[in-house]
């Protein structure tokens, strides 16, 4: 039998160890359930859990490149969340004025506002130099 991640399987607990516990599954495969993944809360010891030969449902929630499989027993044991709805479309803003169109409209408008801004930041330097000479 294949395994996919999302699958939900059974299996049976065959080691304990402080950071999880190992699961054999069907076809003689087996996973690890992390200590993360044993319950909704929190587990610091696996073994008030779970113990050797236990028969446990869990989800596979990853395989890596090696073949390694990790289970999760809270995940398994969450219900199928539904589909989210799906979202209105958007309704598009209403149309804004359009600025220039040609290059040579939209260079104007930049040298315009750019123009605009030196002279703020001009009469702002002079303030502040003023200020220091007084002192």
């Amino acid at each position: 039998m294949g395994f996919d991640v999302g699958m939900v399987v059974t299996g049976k607990v065959t080691g304990i160890k402080k950071f999880g516990a190992f699961v054999t599954l069907e076809d003689r495969r087996s996973g690890l359930v992390h200590i993360s993944e044993i319950a909704n809360t929190y587990v610091e010891d696996v073994s008030a859990h779970l113990e050797e030969g236990q028969e446990v449902t869990v989800k596979i929630i990853g395989i890596d490149e090696t073949g390694r499989i990790n289970l999760s027993i809270k995940k398994a044991q969450e219900p199928e969340r539904p589909a989210p709805a799906p979202r209105p479309p958007r309704q598009s803003s209403p149309p804004q004025e359009k600025g220039p169109t040609s290059f040579e409209d939209r260079l104007k408008q930049f040298m315009q506002e750019s123009n605009s801004r030196m002279s703020g930041l001009e009469m702002y330097a002079g303030k502040k130099k003023s200020r220091r000479s007084k002192g």
